[in-house]
């Protein structure tokens, strides 16, 4: 790994501070230490008071005089003595401390930031092509582990983005072929008729249009479940039935169109995502419902919750489907039939948005035909209040 080309690096740093706030507080330690001997020697240990002798007194007062004086000079240069002693011992052992703790403060800030060279090096090897990389930091939940884990987050954000722009750019390369080619011998047959009458020009441009729209409508949905791999926005708790009835209303005329009655039975079940990409998820379910059923047919949709989940099951009726092929649905563009139109995305974004957002989605092909989906998705308490909103159906 390159170290960083200043020398004084967070570790040197963190050394030199170990070290200078254990010489302040030693020195200031020693220096209390030092007074308070000095204090008791000069008041305390007076060599002729520890002895327990009186003052010498004599009948020559000069010779008691010149005893007294002799024994207060020896006793103030044994406490002298002592105290020079005692300050070149103090010294001796706040130099050799302050070097032990140098040293002890490099080894503690080299392990102290071991997590942050593993998280550097983990940053430097990271590119396009290897995000799915993690630093996967054990230890205690410090501040660390924590900065290693938001650095984990981010990367599998960013690794899920890169993996949606490559979906995209990979699906939409390979679904724009078809109607490019098509615009491209309508133009062609038309250019090379010298004799083509503006009817056939309109036939050509109406062809054209008809197909541009198409395309629209593709990366419409392509852009929808590249977003829908990865949730962005303000997630907030959202009823699912509420939701669900809003859908059913807004789609009832194409159902009528369709000959599809209809079922309901919507019980509370609260959910925490994107409001935008939930409906998103209903409507592409009831759209698939209702354009592979049959005429005279039905479509059901219940919400409920249970325990820590909430589930939204989408059944219709319609032809007998294999079981193995059903379970293939949710790929992009895996259609049974291309008489109900669209491009087999619908499924493909219910999967993406439902696991978005923690869930899952199962597909069941019942013996009497049609198809069952059912979306489970964790719950939000039963006491969160779902905040009001604009309806804002999209449709694709």
């Amino acid at each position: 790994m390159r170290k960083p080309s200043n020398a004084r690096t967070i570790r040197l740093r963190l050394t030199v501070t170990y070290g200078v706030v254990f010489l302040i507080t030693g020195t200031v330690l020693l220096t209390i230490g030092y007074f308070l001997v000095r204090h008791n020697l000069n008041q305390r240990l007076g060599l002729r008071r520890a002895l327990g002798l009186p003052p010498f007194r004599s009948s020559q007062d000069q010779l008691s005089d010149s005893l007294n004086r002799y024994f207060d000079e020896y006793r103030q240069k044994l406490i002298d003595d002592t105290l020079n002693r005692l300050l070149l011992e103090y010294i001796a052992a706040l130099v050799a401390m302050t070097g032990i703790s140098v040293v002890a403060g490099w080894l503690l800030a080299g392990r102290a930031l071991a997590p942050l060279r593993k998280i550097t090096a983990t940053a430097r090897r990271v590119s396009g092509e290897n995000l799915g990389e993690r630093i996967a930091l054990e230890g205690p939940q410090d501040e660390l582990k924590a900065l290693a884990d938001t650095f984990d987050g981010m990367l599998a954000r960013l690794d899920n983005a890169f993996a949606s722009q490559r979906h995209f750019v990979a699906n939409a390369s390979h679904e724009l072929r078809t109607p490019l080619a098509i615009m491209r011998t309508e133009i062609d047959v038309s250019l090379a008729d010298p004799d083509a009458s503006v009817d056939d020009l309109r036939a050509m441009g109406d062809a054209v249009r008809e197909t541009i729209d198409r395309s629209e409508t593709l990366i419409a949905a392509l852009l929808l479940l590249a977003r829908s791999e990865s949730v962005a926005g303000r997630a907030e708790p959202v009823d699912l039935a509420a939701m669900a009835g809003d859908c059913v209303t807004d789609l009832h005329a194409h159902a009528e169109n369709a000959e599809i009655e209809i079922q309901t039975d919507l019980r509370p079940a609260i959910a925490r995502g994107e409001p935008r990409l939930l409906e998103r998820m209903i409507v592409n379910l009831i759209d698939n419902g209702v354009r592979y059923n049959e005429p005279g047919g039905h479509l059901s949709l219940a919400t409920a919750t249970a325990g820590d989940s909430t589930r939204l099951t989408v059944a219709n009726s319609g032809a007998v489907i294999d079981p193995e092929q059903a379970q293939a649905l949710t790929e992009p563009f895996r259609r049974l039939s291309r008489s109900g139109g669209g491009f087999g995305l619908g499924l493909s974004i219910v999967r993406s948005v439902a696991e978005a957002h923690g869930g899952s989605v199962e597909l069941t092909a019942p013996a009497e035909g049609g198809l069952v989906v059912t979306v489970t998705l964790p719950a939000e308490p039963a006491s969160v209040v779902v905040p009001r909103r604009q309806r804002s159906l999209t449709k694709s």
